[in-house]
């Protein structure tokens, strides 16, 4: 295996564990929610929000987290329990955005990180939750009108997935 690429998704799991500690700050309704992680040790490849706690977030913790949870989410990894955990994290940060916010985020990133998120909206789509579907509709309304029917292709034609 090549030494670069493990250097790289060790890199990425550096990142990625980073991203729960912003996470620990996010919860549903403006307020914060810890879930308990798993035990195992490959659970403890991603991030792991544990501990229960409350305070109210702001629209700028919320672009943080948006922006660190795309970051670094393991697109080189095999692992799918890290591509999994990476997947409900970023649909917890995107549900947890008012709709008059979501428009500010998408602006803010490149056309790489529109394509980012829009693997996510689709990946999101797959395994939906309660109301996830219209907000991931939201989301993919905003990413469209930024990244153009460009986005869905390669989107759709990349190898590579979350």
């Amino acid at each position: 295996m090549d030494l670069a690429l493990l250097d790289t998704q060790k890199e990425n799991l550096r990142k990625f564990y980073k991203v729960s500690k912003v996470l620990e700050n996010l919860g549903k309704n403006g307020y914060i929610y810890k879930h308990f992680g798993g035990s195992k040790a490959s659970d403890k490849l991603g991030p792991s929000i544990c501990k229960v706690g409350a305070l109210r977030l702001k629209l700028r913790d919320m672009l943080r987290a948006f922006h660190a949870a795309l970051r670094s989410s393991p697109i080189n990894t095999k692992n799918q329990a890290v591509k999994d955990r990476a997947q409900g994290i970023v649909l917890k940060v995107l549900t947890n955005f008012k709709s008059s916010e979501i428009e500010q985020a998408v602006q803010s990133l490149d056309r790489n990180g529109i394509d980012l998120l829009m693997k996510y909206i689709y990946k999101g789509f797959e395994k939906p939750t309660e109301n996830s579907s219209a907000v991931l509709l939201q989301w993919h309304e905003k990413a469209l009108a930024v990244g153009g029917l460009g986005s869905i292709i390669r989107v759709l034609t990349a190898r590579k997935t979350v």
